[in-house]
C-alpha cells in the first residue's frame, strides 16, 4: 500500500530503474489536504515535517524506488535522537509475506560526536532490542521512510540494503529557481549542468524503453 503523492519525479525514477540504482522520492500523504505534511530533501537531509496532531490521517516520508530481493539492513541517522517520536521515522518495507514496520524505538542509537543518533536495522540489532519487530522477510516490493506523528525529523544517510538513498533528477523544470542546489546525486555546479543531466537521463530511459521492446 502506497503512502504518498508522488511527484513526477517519481515516474521517472520508476521507469529507471533498469538503468539505474535505486531512489529516494520524498512526498506525501495527506488526503484530507490539510496541508500540514511536508518532505524536502536539500543538501543531504531529507526534511520530515507534520504540523498537526498525530491523530491526523497524514504522514511525511519518502518511497524508495528500484529496491528488490530480501531485506538485510536499513539505517539512517537524525539530527537528533530527541527526534524520534515512539516508532517515528520508520521505514515501511513491504515484501511478498507481508508489511514490515521499523522504528527508530525498536533498536539502540548510536549517538555521534555531532549530536546526531544513527539507527541501524539489521537482525543483530533488532534482536538487540528485544525482538519488538521482525525482521523482513520475502522479497521487497516496495519500500518508504516516514513519520506519522506530530514533529520534525531530519534524516541522512538513508540506507536500504546497504545502498544510500538520495533522489535524481526527475525534470528539467526541477533544476529551476534555484532547484538545482538541492541535488546532491550527482552534484550540480550550476541550473545548465542540472538540466544537461536531466535530459540525458530521459535519452537513457527512451534507449531502455526501446531496447525492452526490442528484447
Amino acid at each position: 500500500m502506497r503512502k504518498f503523492t508522488i511527484a513526477a519525479i517519481a515516474v521517472l525514477a520508476l521507469a529507471i530503474t533498469g538503468v539505474a540504482s535505486a531512489s529516494l522520492v520524498p512526498g506525501v500523504y495527506d488526503p484530507a489536504k490539510t496541508g500540514c505534511p511536508t518532505a524536502t530533501y536539500t543538501h543531504g537531509t531529507l526534511h520530515l515535517a507534520k504540523n498537526c496532531a498525530t491523530a491526523t490521517n497524514a504522514s511525511a516520508g519518502a518511497d524508495i524506488t528500484g529496491v528488490t530481493g530480501a531485506f538485510t539492513s536499513a539505517s539512517f541517522t537524525l539530527a537528533s535522537a530527541t527526534q524520534c517520536q515512539g516508532g517515528s521515522p520508520r521505514f515501511d518495507i513491504v515484501t511478498t509475506d507481508k508489511l514490515f514496520f521499523l522504528g527508530c524505538n525498536n533498536v539502540a542509537p548510536v549517538l555521534n560526536a555531532d549530536g546526531s543518533a544513527t539507527y541501524t536495522f539489521t537482525a543483530a540489532t533488532i534482536a538487540a532490542g528485544g525482538n519488538q519487530v521482525p525482521v523482513p522477510t520475502g522479497s521487497i516490493t516496495s519500500a518508504d521512510v516516514l513519520i506519522d506523528v506530530q514533529g520534525t525529523a531530519d534524516l541522512r544517510d538513508i540506507t536500504l540494503n546497504g545502498v544510500k538513498q538520495v533522489p535524481v533528477v526527475g525534470n528539467a523544470k526541477e533544476c529551476k529557481k534555484d532547484g538545482w542546489k538541492t541535488f546532491d546525486h550527482p552534484h550540480f555546479k550550476n541550473q545548465g549542468q542540472c538540466m544537461k543531466y536531466s535530459n540525458w537521463q530521459k535519452h537513457q530511459i527512451k534507449h531502455h524503453e526501446h531496447g525492452s521492446h526490442n528484447s
